[in-house]
């Protein structure tokens, strides 16, 4: 024991380096501890949106809103990442059951009165969901609609496709989107 003080005693800079790790470990959990409280109380206080509130907002706007409604639904570290160099990625988050999201997001400023969502954005999501963020589900979502040749490539691809009545269903509240979606798949082993 004397050994050691004498040694810190020589080697201060050990104890400021164990001091400045304690602060940053402590910052860190408070600050993990405050965003899980936050999304608690979003949770709690039941975010809903109506198809209205949803076609109003900027296309931006509506992928922090799939965000907050994955975080409603329990992913507490679904995170929009959306803009240039998405690599076709709007929002990504982790569901409780371990899966990971990728979410495309498309929003219509006229919804179904909107040009559909075609192929090409379901090809540019799926290039990249599994091989950069391994993704377990690989969604596109839009308040507008899906051009007929969407379905049937998704199907193909092993993607989910929420349109504008799924989305309303979902952005209401009373479900969270994976029992909306036929066939989401069960966890990775070692999740």
């Amino acid at each position: 024991m004397s050994a050691l003080v004498s040694w810190l005693s020589a080697n201060p800079w050990v104890l400021v380096v164990l001091g400045a790790v304690a602060v940053v470990a402590t910052a860190w959990w408070a600050h993990r501890r405050q965003q899980q409280l936050v999304w608690e109380r979003t949770r709690q206080q039941g975010l809903r949106y109506a198809l209205p509130q949803l076609d109003a907002l900027h296309h931006r706007d509506f992928e922090y809103a799939v965000r907050d409604l994955m975080r409603r639904d329990g992913c507490t570290d679904a995170r929009q990442i959306g803009g240039a160099g998405d690599n076709g990625a709007d929002v990504l988050a982790t569901d409780p059951m371990g899966r990971t999201w990728v979410i495309q997001c498309k929003h219509r400023k006229a919804g179904d009165r909107g040009s559909a969502v075609g192929t090409p954005d379901l090809q540019r999501v799926n290039g990249c969901a599994r091989q950069l963020y391994g993704a377990d589900v690989v969604l596109v979502v839009t308040n507008g609609r899906f051009s007929a040749r969407c379905a049937p490539l998704a199907a193909q691809l092993h993607m989910h496709l929420a349109d504008r009545r799924t989305l309303a269903t979902w952005a209401s509240g009373g479900r969270p989107l994976w029992e909306l979606l036929p066939k989401v798949p069960q966890p990775r082993k070692g999740r």
